[in-house]
């Protein structure tokens, strides 16, 4: 099995400076790429100097996570690609369970590993932890974070088993199937595209798994901190867009009780004073609002639809119901 990791940059010299060796000390026998986003600070002539190994693919410009990939994966041969983030520290065999897992299950299309925080590695790292899940209204959560909640590993994750959707932060796919689903949607720009590719994937019958077997350690808003309303923007328009587009049921209804829901959170983030994130709240909507034509264009296109959630409001359960850990 052909696999190529790659690594999508964009003006992460000092990332790629601390993170590119591990990568390139554990993983023999698969292809690393560096796809630059038309990087302005000497990530490329970096790259050339020090890691004669590592092949660099040049977009012209900086189309964000998903045209960025879109664009890369294009033009690479092999079975598997491995979407890495710039700022992962990978580990000695990381490579060989994913492999394996692949081999095992046909049916899967999909792998995550267990991902850390690097800045504190006996717990979960935000950005996928021990696999993700949505609720019945598309917000996100995973085994080890629920919101804010982040879980110290204790092996409680410490399996292989089927996920809703994977991490984008490292994120396995077969290329076939990434081909087969026209790659990532770049309307996104960044932010939510993984669950939505997986979600089609789930969609047309494949699975994605999760395995503790393999392991990785994330910095995580190393690109984009959680603190920018930017960030704030990104997540609740795509959430809704990838809900128009996958969900089943009558997506009206679940639109209109997120219109509730994501107005409480506007609410929340204007006492917290954090009034950047409420507008960007605001602006999401408008936003998405514009885009559902198109939405509902791409949810016609696709005519399986499967049950997707296994709790009706993580919402919920979370702020009134006090549930703050996965099990």
């Amino acid at each position: 099995m052909k696999i190529a990791v790659v690594i999508l940059n964009w003006n992460g010299k000092h990332l790629l400076q601390q993170f590119l060796p591990s990568v390139v000390n554990y993983s023999k026998g698969a292809d690393i790429y560096v796809a630059d986003n038309a990087s302005s600070d000497g990530s490329i002539a970096y790259i050339e100097s020090t890691f004669s190994s590592v092949k660099i693919i040049k977009n012209k410009e900086n189309g964000g996570f998903a045209k960025g990939y879109n664009q890369a994966l294009n033009g690479i041969s092999a079975d598997v690609f491995c979407l890495l983030n710039s700022d992962v520290e990978v580990t000695k065999n990381w490579l060989a369970p994913i492999e394996k897992i692949f081999y095992d299950r046909p049916n899967t299309a999909i792998v995550q590993p267990k991902i850390l925080d690097f800045k504190n590695k006996a717990y979960f790292e935000y950005a996928g932890a021990a696999g993700g899940f949505i609720d019945k209204y598309g917000y996100p959560y995973c085994r080890g974070r629920i919101f804010d909640t982040i879980e110290k590993d204790n092996n409680q994750y410490n399996d292989t088993t089927s996920i809703f959707w994977a991490s984008g932060a490292c994120f396995f796919i077969k290329r076939d199937i990434f081909q087969a689903l026209n790659g990532f949607d770049e309307l996104f720009f960044a932010h939510m595209e993984e669950i939505d590719l997986c979600w089609r994937v789930k969609n047309r019958g494949d699975d994605v798994i999760y395995t503790s077997d393999s392991k990785v350690y994330h910095v995580g808003g190393a690109t984009l901190s959680n603190i920018n309303p930017r960030k704030t923007f990104l997540n609740f328009r795509n959430s809704l867009v990838t809900l128009v587009k996958n969900a089943k049921g009558n997506i009206f209804f679940l639109v209109f009780v997120r219109l509730i829901l994501d107005g409480i959170a506007g609410v929340k983030f204007l006492a917290e004073l954090k009034v950047g994130h409420s507008f960007a709240i605001l602006k999401a909507h408008f936003s998405f609002y514009k885009l559902l034509p198109y939405a509902l264009k791409q949810r016609k296109s696709s005519k399986n639809k499967i049950n997707y959630y296994q709790k009706t409001s993580i919402v919920f359960d979370y702020f009134v119901n006090k549930k703050r850990f996965y099990e």
